[in-house]
């Protein structure tokens, strides 16, 4: 079963790359990156731009709508995603728990909904 990995963080208390924190964050998103590669559970993922570069889009009365910013404003925000082939829910949590954002952010696990061919 396909499973997506959303790590949201707070853009304001995570690590600044180029930092001591964020290198190590960055060698334990390299890792995390081997592990599931050489697991063979990857299928995808990418890192987001900053919320600063987000645009929402609405439909209202048959008339579109943009808004600079997120669709909704929290604590913390979408920083990136994986896509991972996992054998079981079980799976997809203990690789959840391993991603660095988890240690200061929430990762949200979901499965995917497999639509027929």
């Amino acid at each position: 079963m396909r499973y997506v990995l959303l790590i949201y963080t707070d853009e304001a208390s995570r690590p600044a790359w180029g930092t001591d924190e964020g290198d190590a964050e960055a060698k334990g998103y390299d890792e995390f990156y081997g592990e599931v590669t050489q697991r063979g559970v990857l299928r995808g993922g990418d890192p987001l731009l900053r919320v600063a570069e987000a645009r929402s889009v609405r439909v209202r009365d048959g008339r579109t709508q943009v808004a600079d910013g997120p669709a909704v404003q929290t604590s913390e925000q979408l920083g990136g995603y994986y896509l991972l082939e996992c054998k079981d829910l079980d799976e997809a949590l203990e690789l959840a728990a391993k991603i660095p954002g988890a240690g200061y952010g929430t990762i949200e696990v979901r499965p995917v909904l497999e639509l027929p061919s």
